[in-house]
């Protein structure tokens, strides 16, 4: 069993998969052609914040743990490769929770 962390497209497309959705059902609620929510779910694409929004409703699913995760990849995506993102995060979770 793998540890890995799903990335935002991945657990739509698994949510629309487990919820017998077609790719044309849900483009069309969120207003965009198949191909680019296709291409969302590879991580081709990002979703807006307004589509995430979107996508909790069409999939019935939380708003708070979908966004979550699509902030989530947008952190990785900047700290991807860098030296001292854990350092940057930890320090983050710090100044946040003093606000």
């Amino acid at each position: 069993m793998s540890d890995k962390i799903k990335s935002f497209g991945e657990t739509v497309r698994d949510l629309r998969e487990s919820k017998g959705l077609l790719l044309r059902q849900v483009a069309a609620f969120l207003e965009v052609d198949t191909a680019f929510l296709s291409k969302m779910e590879r991580n081709e694409k990002k979703a807006s914040r307004q589509q995430v929004v979107k996508l909790a409703k069409a999939l019935e699913t939380t708003e708070n743990d979908l966004m979550a995760l699509w902030l989530s990849d947008k952190i990785l995506e900047t700290l991807d490769e860098e030296a001292e993102a854990y350092h940057a995060l930890k320090l983050t979770e710090k100044r946040l929770k003093k606000k």
